[in-house]
């Protein structure tokens, strides 16, 4: 249920802040971005053209990874990394209720089952212990769980220090969902190429951003890159003789030269986002609200600012009266949306931690086109009792 806001008090700011602009972002890069989509319609090249090839490319030097293969969604880029690593029906897929649906959506895509752990009793991602608990006593009920999804929620890794071992020593792979943390790292490397495979989203108000829907999955198995290559277009090969079912998820070559041009940017939108975050960081020092966790030894990218409190309707509710927007991600948490309610499979906590955040966490105004003033105004908001 939305939260139930009390009227807002104080003066309220003529110009709101947004919780996210893509359209800043747009207004900042329009020449290039402009003259990229006039490059695409005068070759006359739409579909799987040159820009696709050297975004894939240019995104795995970016990150790090042997190969990236573009597709349409974030989703599909879950769906499809799932299937080409031959996740599929009669196995399950322990993943976080803590997410956004299109995780749960993407494992049954793939024809497996949903088994969704708690969250951390500290932070967003999936709780190492039940983890190690459903792997060692598989829940009764349920296929055996054959792949483990960690989010990296929020632009923070998950705890893949403590989830890679566990699952290495069970022979189970580990797939990661990447979609909100595009340059986190965990011991100097990047998320999306610590596991068999990883998916990337670039709905536009991502960290990398297109203009629309877009996605990418990331390995370091030639075979698996292989085959995604032949499952986002029907299973084709180079001769288009199917050699497998597959679908039509290909990255479009507009969105892929938007991409182009965004990515050189992206290390410098991260940075903005996490000097954005060190002013709320002081601003609420002493303040009663629970700012993002920083895992040690990780690097954070902050897709989004969550902060957590008791009272987050008060505090919403006093950032709208100064025309600051929030956001709320996510409640309900997946397991408790009618479409999974009492037909997913829960880890032994029945995700009462995931329940509790739900009610509690709040997202703060970030993104990297934010002007200064924006950021004092937010700031400034959070200073009041």
């Amino acid at each position: 249920m939305p939260d139930s806001v009390p009227p807002a008090r104080g003066p309220v700011l003529r110009a709101a802040v947004p919780q996210t602009d893509p359209g800043a972002a747009y207004a900042a890069q329009r020449h290039a971005i402009d003259a990229a989509i006039a490059g695409v319609l005068r070759s006359g090249v739409y579909v799987l053209g040159e820009n696709v090839a050297a975004f894939e490319t240019e995104f795995a030097s970016w990150l790090g990874a042997r190969a990236t293969v573009g597709v349409a969604s974030g989703t599909d880029a879950v769906h499809l990394a799932l299937t080409a690593c031959g996740i599929g029906p009669g196995m399950a897929v322990a993943t976080v209720s803590h997410t956004a649906i299109a995780t749960i959506a993407a494992i049954e895509l793939a024809g497996a089952v949903p088994l969704l752990l708690d969250i951390e009793p500290d932070g967003y991602g999936l709780d190492p212990a039940e983890l190690a608990d459903v792997l060692a006593n598989p829940p009764a009920g349920i296929p055996p769980v054959r792949a483990v999804l960690p989010v990296h929620l929020y632009g923070q890794a998950a705890d893949m220090h403590a989830i890679l071992p566990m699952c290495a020593a069970r022979g189970v792979p580990v797939i990661e969902d990447a979609s909100q943390a595009h340059g986190a790292t965990v011991g100097g490397r990047q998320v999306g190429t610590l596991g068999q495979a990883a998916a990337f989203s670039f709905y536009p108000t991502k960290n990398l951003a297109a203009m629309g829907d877009g996605g990418a999955v990331a390995t370091q198995d030639p075979m698996v890159a292989a085959r995604l290559l032949r499952l986002r277009q029907y299973g084709w090969n180079h001769d288009r003789v199917c050699q497998e079912p597959g679908l039509n998820s290909r990255l479009d070559e507009l969105q892929a030269a938007i991409l182009r041009v965004r990515l050189p940017l992206l290390d410098g939108g991260n940075a903005r986002r996490n000097a954005i975050a060190a002013t709320y960081d002081a601003a609420l020092s002493g303040a009663g609200i629970r700012p993002p966790q920083r895992r040690a030894g990780c690097s954070h990218v902050f897709h989004l600012y969550v902060v957590r409190t008791p009272d987050r309707a008060h505090l919403r509710a006093r950032l709208r009266g100064r025309g600051i927007m929030t956001g709320i991600h996510y409640n309900p948490p997946a397991h408790l949306h009618p479409a999974y309610a009492g037909r997913v499979a829960l880890g032994p906590g029945l995700c009462r931690r995931t329940e509790a955040a739900a009610a509690e966490v709040l997202s703060l105004p970030i993104f990297p086109d934010m002007t200064d003033d924006q950021v004092d105004s937010v700031a400034d908001a959070l200073r009041l009792p």
